[in-house]
């Protein structure tokens, strides 16, 4: 039975809803890859796909629209799969469960993969309506834009051939945006030594979730609290005041989602029991109050906990808080050019143990190519710092904006004769695989658009009902506006 059937456009909405039954974590596409391909097939489509799995799928012009200049679609395929910790789900193979709350759709307990589902639905719905007036369209479809942009820094020269792009992986109706910050992720890894719990010494778990978390790129700005900051605030305390050993650290998950939980367990001698639970309300009190207005929901507790095998060594546990105490998380600058832009950010995104180490992800972004070398060294300064072993990923490149856009113009004209007002034109923070492009397709003019998201990349992800029939009016409309080649 469909939950979204009743939505408009009916044919936005269906494909969506079927995308939610289909599987696809970032770099385990195979499932989606082949829902299209079929899909292609049973449409009588041509379509193709590369190397690295970008799939490409072509529908010729309208009658009367054969003389306009091509047009590629452009979504990605993965998604990011975060779930709240009650919410028991197989990304690889269950589906996503969509339902209907008010104004907007959501997912129960999880993220809803809007991000780029909804694009990739646009686009099979525009592929398969033939009473739409176009000029020839392609449709890109890549892989692994969430966890490394892998599909847009393979793809190979030539797999398209349009000179007109629209991306449409953007999550603010009624805002068009021209430009993109680049990024680039650095790992640090602490070796540690496992100790005995001391004699006499009780085990604690302290937990912080609740919080909203989001985008790490489009969000970042908002003030919203980071889980692993907060956890490491509190060990901290409990290090100087009581000293406490940790055992385990666990916070965050996707380097592109602010981390929204975060726990730890702990040991402490007994004799601290009571002003251990004294201190634990009075940071309670302070953290709630410092971020009541951005965090409603937060929740933190501290429970007893069994006895663990193990206490890391003293050195590695004073280095671990320093740095994460250290590690800068949100706006470190603001755009000089454009008021209100964030130019550059960190993102503090997880601390986990894994594989007998201590791994802290973060995430850089700038608008600005000097400035994000700045931010990741300054990032990497504190973990070395730290006697951490710190890698650097590859990064990839922003976007710089187009102000004179031959496809910009007529978007904005479009939307200004569908709405009677203007669009905004902007850049944003976010990361989007329009600069990667770029690079193998110099000569191309690009937009990015999209329906209005919210919650991105956490469990509270949500799609605005009402924005997404307006942006495939827009869209539609556009594509009939294309110029003559």
């Amino acid at each position: 039975m469909s939950i979204l059937g009743n939505l408009e456009p009916k044919n936005v909405w269906n494909y969506f809803e079927e995308i939610t039954k289909v599987p696809r974590p970032s770099k385990k596409e195979e499932k989606i890859i082949a829902f299209l391909l079929d899909f292609a097939k049973k449409n009588n489509l041509e379509a193709k796909r590369d190397k690295i799995g970008n799939v490409l799928i072509s529908k010729p012009a309208s009658k009367g629209m054969e003389n306009r200049k091509s047009v590629v679609l452009q979504s990605h395929v993965d998604m990011v799969c975060e779930a709240n910790k009650d919410t028991v789900i197989d990304f690889d193979n269950d589906p996503i469960t969509p339902y209907i709350d008010g104004e907007w759709v959501k997912a129960k307990g999880t993220t809803l993969g809007a991000d780029d589902g909804i694009g990739m639905a646009a686009s099979m719905a525009i592929l398969t309506d033939n009473s739409l007036v176009h000029g020839p369209i392609e449709c890109l479809f890549t892989v692994d834009e969430e966890t490394g942009l892998t599909g847009a820094f393979e793809i190979e020269e030539g797999f398209f051939k349009s000179k007109i792009l629209l991306n449409l992986d953007s999550e603010d109706e009624g805002e068009i945006f021209i430009g993109c910050a680049g990024g680039i992720d650095l790992v640090a890894n602490f070796d540690y030594k496992k100790e005995n719990v001391p004699q006499n010494h009780l085990a604690y778990k302290f937990v912080v979730n609740g919080l909203q978390g989001g985008h790490s790129g489009d969000e970042i700005h908002k003030g919203f609290g980071n889980s692993n900051k907060i956890a490491n605030r509190f060990l901290n305390i409990i290090n100087e005041k009581f000293n406490a050993r940790l055992s385990v650290f666990d916070g965050g998950n996707k380097r592109n989602a602010i981390p929204r939980e975060a726990e730890f367990v702990f040991t402490i001698d007994k004799s601290h029991e009571q002003a251990l639970k004294k201190e634990f309300e009075i940071f309670k009190k302070n953290i709630v109050n410092e971020i009541v207005l951005t965090e409603k929901n937060i929740n933190l507790s501290l429970e007893s906990a069994k006895t663990p095998e193990f206490v890391i060594d003293l050195k590695t546990q004073n280095n671990l808080i320093n740095a994460v105490y250290a590690c800068p998380h949100g706006v470190h600058a603001w755009s000089p050019a454009i008021p209100g832009f964030v130019e550059s950010s960190n993102n503090l995104a997880s601390v986990k143990f894994i594989d007998n180490k201590i791994q802290v992800v973060t995430s850089q972004r700038s608008s600005v190519e000097s400035g994000k070398k700045d931010i990741n060294n300054m990032v990497k300064a504190v973990f070395v710092l730290a006697g951490a072993d710190v890698k650097i990923g590859d990064g990839y490149p922003g976007w710089a904006p187009n102000p004179k856009s031959e496809i910009l113009t007529i978007a904005e004209e479009s939307y200004e004769r569908l709405f009677g007002k203007k669009p905004v034109v902007r850049a944003i923070h976010a990361g989007l695989e329009c600069g990667l492009f770029l690079e193998k397709y110099p000569d191309l003019d690009m937009i990015s658009f999209g329906p209005t998201l919210r919650g991105v990349h956490s469990p509270d992800e949500r799609i605005e009902i009402k924005t997404v029939k307006m942006w495939y009016e827009h869209l539609l409309d556009v594509l009939k506006n294309i110029p003559k080649a």
